[in-house]
């Protein structure tokens, strides 16, 4: 113990410069030998939003699984506490649901990812989405795409949802871009007003003008079903 203590104290009593001196000598020394913590080991990315952000098509994560809000209602009642109504789909099970949280509470979100990859045929009952750059092919029971199907087209990119590495949802653009296939025959651009059914190449129906044609490129919006303007 005694020839440890000589070592420890050795370099302070014989450093030129005295003990000061030779503490830092010794602790730069000793710098390489310590690892940097890197701060991507330290911290985890948390999900969380506060009730009181809740919108239409808000993701959260309840009992494990993740919902996506198809309704909400901010209510604050003359007595007792705000709270949030909400209208919930599971993406899991797809069952609906009607759930209230306090207002201002904390949410968790589900740790989603997404995946841009192109719609390119129907095999079956099965929806075939390809990634263009590894080639690899993702599959959408024809139940999991539901009236989605309706504007959608060989060739068009849609978003696909992944939750804990499965396909959960998809989303497809906001404007697509379809073909008139059959509706009564058009007036001139010149007239103005009027409307008229158009079955489009999906087999979609939708409300145009009334001077859109057969063999018309239309725009229509995917979330409402409305038609927007020709193309």
């Amino acid at each position: 113990m005694a020839s440890l203590r000589h070592l420890a104290a050795g370099p302070a009593c014989h450093h030129p410069h005295g003990v000061a001196a030779a503490s830092a000598s010794l602790q730069l020394r000793r710098l390489p030998s310590c690892p940097v913590p890197l701060r991507s080991r330290l911290f985890t990315r948390v999900y969380a939003l506060s009730s009181n952000d809740i919108r239409v098509g808000t993701n959260v994560e309840v009992d494990g699984a993740p919902w996506k809000v198809l309704e909400f209602l901010h209510v604050k009642p003359g007595k007792g506490a705000a709270f949030v109504r909400t209208k919930m789909r599971n993406y899991v099970t797809g069952n609906t649901v009607e759930k209230t949280f306090r207002a201002g509470s904390t949410l968790q979100e589900p740790s989603l990812s997404k995946e841009t990859k192109q719609f390119t045929y129907k095999d079956g009952s099965q929806f075939v989405f390809m990634d263009l750059t590894t080639f690899e092919e993702s599959r959408l029971n024809e139940a999991d795409v539901g009236d989605k199907q309706k504007w959608l087209k060989e060739g068009m990119d849609c978003n696909l949802l992944y939750w804990n590495g499965k396909i959960i949802d998809f989303e497809l653009p906001i404007t697509v871009r379809l073909t008139v296939t059959d509706t009564d025959p058009g007036a001139s651009d010149s007239v103005q007003g009027g409307t008229k059914p158009a079955t489009l190449e999906t087999g979609a129906v939708v409300t145009v003008p009334s001077f859109v044609n057969v063999g018309d490129d239309i725009l229509v919006d995917s979330r409402t079903g409305q038609y927007m303007n020709r193309a």
